[in-house]
């Protein structure tokens, strides 16, 4: 009678470990922990400042095409001396002491300057640039609050079944003992059982520490303290993949792809570098106008106000500047062709990188298909295995196997289940398409 009592207390505690963490009313969902990274991760926080300094790019290289307008006062008290030889002959000596005023405005427009024209062009593309990346970044979040979402269920799945292998093997333990007491039982069920045990000790502390790891991981990205998470929903379903082909997924890449588009915005500020750099031959026409009042301005005006105005064009023609221009030249064509080169490598390494999250998301289908499967048998091979051994066709070894079996099947199908999550988060961030819509989409499988 005694042996029955194994595998209706593990059917009971495989049904615990399954809602071990089960979402309760305070239970963290996935979007509810996505909203607290957004304010909280202090990566995506120093991408989104670095965004918006980035942003300042275009109004500076913009500010080199408009006027630009200055003023300066000056205002001095002067003591002088001054010998003023008369018509006579003799000389007259004063030391006449006054103030002396001066104010100028001053307005200049450029007319032609490649060097200016270059910074503009250069100034957008680095906006663009800090725009790409800071949406690499927000999907880069997405992905990670994610991960660690998911990697700390499975590892409360990891500890609960961990927990229940322990506590069956105890109890077979226990059973064992009391046969070998009766006479029914050997020696070898009671060791093989006892170093089972020992194991499953030894695989729990290391799911505890594990799990409180995770935890941590989470809490740095959210910014508060993890205490209970919403696991997998009951009907796990199989997202349709649209668009199914990978070539399709490609050109979305190509297209979207945040990395991708920051290197591009990278190449084209490369390239208005070496228009910057050979700017440096090229002459530059200003119109300028001013206006000034001056009182007093010297000696020789003492006493008199005087206004200025006047308008008219600056041509600056560089000569010779030491080799500067042309080294600065060459410089900048060879960071220019290093950025294409940059291109194409980020370029490849996306393709590979979608290729991979794309098989992996149809192989896991058929995986999560197999170890549902898996399971099934392995909870039927628990039952046939237990009335085979009071039949006295199996032992206790073979009992355990059976045990093994079923909780790394059900270990395997979790893995798969959050596998094929990721999955689907990463192909998309691959395509550039990632957003709060699928952190909602994804976080629906959670309750």
């Amino acid at each position: 009678m005694v042996k029955h009592l194994i595998p209706r207390r593990l059917a009971c505690a495989l049904s615990a470990a399954l809602m071990l963490g089960s979402g309760g009313a305070h239970a963290l969902g996935l979007l509810q922990a996505y909203d607290l990274a957004l304010q909280n991760d202090p990566t995506y926080r120093e991408a989104f400042y670095d965004s918006e300094a980035g942003k300042e790019y275009k109004t500076l290289g913009r500010s080199g095409l408009l006027p630009s307008v200055q003023g300066s006062y000056s205002a001095s008290k002067i003591h002088s001396d001054r010998d003023i030889l008369l018509s006579n002959g003799k000389n007259q000596f004063d030391q006449p002491q006054y103030f002396s005023r001066s104010s100028v405005l001053q307005v200049r427009q450029p007319l032609f300057n490649l060097d200016a024209l270059a910074r503009y062009k250069q100034g957008k593309a680095q906006s663009e640039f800090s725009a790409y990346r800071f949406n690499a970044s927000s999907q880069e979040l997405v992905q990670r609050v994610t991960s660690a979402y998911v990697d700390v269920l499975y590892a409360q799945e990891q500890l609960a079944l961990t927990t229940v292998q322990r506590d069956t093997f105890a109890e077979q333990q226990k059973v064992n003992k009391r046969l070998f007491e009766k006479g029914e039982g050997t020696k070898t069920d009671m060791l093989e059982t006892q170093a089972r045990l020992d194991l499953a000790e030894a695989q729990l502390i290391e799911a505890a520490d594990g799990l409180a790891t995770n935890k941590n991981t989470l809490a740095a990205i959210i910014g508060t303290e993890v205490t209970s998470l919403d696991p997998l929903g009951p009907n796990f379903r199989i997202m349709p993949l649209q668009p199914s082909s990978f070539e399709e997924w490609k050109a979305l890449a190509l297209k979207n792809n945040p990395d991708l588009l920051s290197q591009q915005a990278a190449i084209e500020a490369s390239r208005q570098e070496v228009n910057k750099a050979r700017a440096g031959h090229a002459p530059r026409l200003d119109f300028v106008g001013s206006y000034s009042k001056s009182t007093s301005e010297t000696l020789n005006t003492l006493n008199q106000d005087i206004t200025s105005r006047s308008i008219g064009i600056q041509l600056n023609i560089p000569l010779y500047a030491g080799g500067a221009v042309n080294a600065s030249s060459r410089q900048a064509v060879a960071n220019y062709e290093k950025a294409k080169v940059e291109l194409q490598n980020k370029t490849d390494k996306a393709m590979v990188e979608m290729r991979k999250q794309y098989n992996l998301v149809l192989s896991s289908v058929a995986r999560m298909d197999a170890l549902v499967k898996a399971v099934e048998s392995g909870k039927l091979l628990m039952t046939a295995t237990e009335q085979s051994i009071k039949g006295g066709v199996r032992i206790n070894l073979d009992l355990l196997n059976a045990q093994q079996q079923l909780f790394t099947s059900q270990r395997d199908l979790a893995q798969a289940r959050y596998n094929y999550l990721l999955s689907h988060i990463r192909l998309r961030a691959q395509a550039g398409t990632l957003s709060v819509d699928d952190v909602r989409e994804i976080g629906a499988y959670f309750r």
